[in-house]
């Protein structure tokens, strides 16, 4: 019996011990201040797209600080963070669009804004050189670029269409029900 429990305890460690160290192990992606200036454009999404995108952007710059220094590990676990963090960031981005978008949202300003962006962005990942230690997380970042340059694309065409025949919506934060 005694030999019974100590099974058990030990599968329960066993299979409580991962989650919890990749808990340990995250760090948020955006700070405190940047998490409430999202939380409180919540429900304006031109603007809540135009702080993503300028918090890409500062995720750019710090990726390029990063190039600049010397070679080093510590140098290059920092920019395998950062591009993870850059590649969480965007895929953050695609999910608020997919949301905007389903409510109807005139998002065409912020959406001009992030497809000038997302170039330079695209630029500067291409920029970095080829390292073993982030090359995965390069890529990955790479990938979340191209998806998000395409999901803006179609967006800025489906809104464009959309507009176009509903222009008192223009504007618009969501669509409403029209009355009866």
């Amino acid at each position: 019996m005694r030999c019974k429990h100590g099974v058990e305890a030990l599968l329960t460690v066993l299979l409580i011990a991962p989650p919890l160290m990749a808990q340990r192990n995250q760090h948020p992606v955006l700070t405190e201040a940047q998490v409430e200036k999202i939380r409180e454009a919540g429900i304006y999404p031109d603007e809540r797209i135009k702080l993503y995108t300028r918090f890409v952007d500062e995720h750019i710059d710090t990726i390029k600080d990063l190039t600049a220094r010397p070679r080093s590990m510590a140098r290059a676990q920092k920019l395998d963070q950062a591009l993870q963090d850059l590649a969480s960031l965007m895929d953050e981005l695609g999910s608020n669009l997919d949301q905007y978008g389903e409510r109807k949202a005139d998002l065409r300003k912020s959406l001009k804004g992030l497809s000038e962006a997302i170039p330079k962005w695209q630029e500067a990942l291409k920029a970095l050189p080829s390292e073993p230690l982030f090359d995965l997380s390069q890529k990955d970042a790479m990938d979340s670029s191209k998806d998000l340059a395409d999901q803006a694309t179609d967006m800025m065409k489906d809104q464009d269409a959309y507009f176009k025949l509903h222009k008192d919506e223009k504007g618009q934060d969501r669509a409403e029900p029209k009355p009866q």
